[in-house]
């Protein structure tokens, strides 16, 4: 230390060290003047996460017979938190187009592609990319065939294959989406035209199309697609022509088809076996039903839910076990719903969303199969039906378009499970 008056200086050294949690940057200066002293300490703070930053403040002091200097070292630490998400629904951004009978399919690189439908009277080709990172929609190359009612399956080599539907007419085309390059091209045409079909990724890489209706009759008819050939090649029918069904892939790697309608409302079900090509009936549902949801839940029971039989509306739900192909009933919705999603969440729950029981409904339920009751929880903001719900990388369920408000939808929202 060196000290002086008139003919000295003090010189004094401090270290001090001080923590900070934030998450902006700062640039303070504080100055303190006086007839006798004057000081100025300037703080500059960059911040970003866990970082800690070295600052030297020069503090003086003056007076007529001395001056003493002083220099302080603070050390700051800055760590960045984050506050949990809060379960529920938030809006993001809006499609391009209002649409429903679309389809919404998640990509390898984590953006969803988003193909056609109805725009109130207009049939759509237009497709569009929801970029999860930044919560925005960008428009990318249009189908070659404008198409409702169709199906979209993410084949083993990140191309998306889109069948049938209807413009005009119903469709036999099906095309091809490369998301490196963003365009479509057309590939074979399937066997029958048809729409309100369904269409499943096999483990072998194949896609199982079977059922819908052509315009005229109801399908019974089923296909495969090849996609190293491009060829589509016939399989054996099903026992039953039906539209309106579901279709679930089974860890065996078998397909089970489940309800729809013909002319009447089915509770009938079979098993389609890659290995033979042939279409075999399981037990019946409880409930004859058609516009269900049915989802594969994580201890690989399908779950199905409401959907209606030409008459009424269902609340019902039930089990298949493809262990002991049979079923058995569970608790039963707080709603009863047509025209809804369903989609299974990273915690093994349930999220049934919107639909149709005479009005559009916004009421969102979730289903705990450990439990196999339904607890209601956050509406979405827009009430809607015909709308499409996916289950993001992230873990969050996008849904997008569908009918509400007497127009179609271009709203989208996400839903943070808890």
């Amino acid at each position: 230390m060196i000290t002086a008056s008139s003919q000295s200086m003090t010189t004094t050294a401090l270290m001090t060290t001080l923590f900070l949690t934030t998450t902006t940057s700062l640039v303070a200066p504080i100055t303190t003047a006086s007839p006798q002293s004057t000081t100025t300490t300037t703080l500059m703070t960059t911040l970003f996460l866990t970082t800690t930053t070295s600052l030297v403040t020069p503090i003086t002091t003056a007076s007529p017979q001395s001056t003493t200097i002083s220099t302080s070292t603070l050390t700051l630490t800055t760590t960045a938190t984050s506050t949990p998400q809060q379960p529920g629904w938030m809006n993001t951004g809006s499609m391009n187009n209002g649409r429903q009978y679309h389809t919404s399919s998640v990509l390898t690189n984590g953006k969803v592609l988003v193909t056609g439908g109805l725009s109130y009277v207009t049939v759509l080709n237009s497709a569009e990319l929801y970029d999860s990172l930044t919560g925005t929609w960008t428009t990318t190359g249009s189908m070659n065939n404008a198409r409702q009612d169709h199906e979209a399956s993410i084949l083993t080599n990140g191309k998306v294959l889109v069948t049938g539907g209807r413009d005009s007419s119903v469709l036999n085309s099906a095309e091809l989406y490369d998301p490196s390059a963003g365009t479509w091209a057309i590939t074979e045409s399937m066997n029958d035209a048809r729409a309100h079909h369904t269409a499943s990724v096999l483990t072998d890489g194949k896609v199982l199309v079977s059922g819908g209706h052509n315009g005229n009759v109801y399908l019974n008819s089923s296909e495969l697609y090849d996609p190293l050939t491009e060829v589509w090649i016939s399989t054996s029918n099903m026992n039953d022509a039906r539209y309106g069904h579901s279709t679930s892939l089974l860890t065996n790697g078998k397909a089970l088809v489940i309800g729809g309608y013909n002319g009447t409302a089915l509770n009938k079900a079979e098993i389609y076996d890659p290995s033979t090509g042939i279409w075999t009936s399981t037990s019946n549902m409880n409930n004859i039903r058609f516009f269900h949801t049915a989802s594969i839940l994580t201890n690989e029971k399908i779950l199905v839910t409401a959907g209606w039989d030409d008459f009424s509306l269902y609340d019902s739900a039930e089990l298949y076990d493809p262990s002991t192909e049979t079923w058995t009933i569970t608790g039963s919705l707080n709603s009863r719903r047509q025209y809804h999603t369903a989609s299974v969440l990273m915690n093994g729950k349930v999220l049934i969303t919107g639909g149709y029981r005479g009005f559009i409904l916004d009421s969102v339920e979730l289903y705990d199969p450990l439990t196999g009751i339904w607890t209601t929880t956050d509406s979405m903001n827009d009430a809607r039906f015909n709308h499409v719900a996916s289950v993001l990388t992230n873990g969050k369920v996008l849904v997008t378009g569908g009918y509400g408000n007497a127009v179609a939808l271009n709203s989208t929202e996400l839903y943070q499970s808890s």
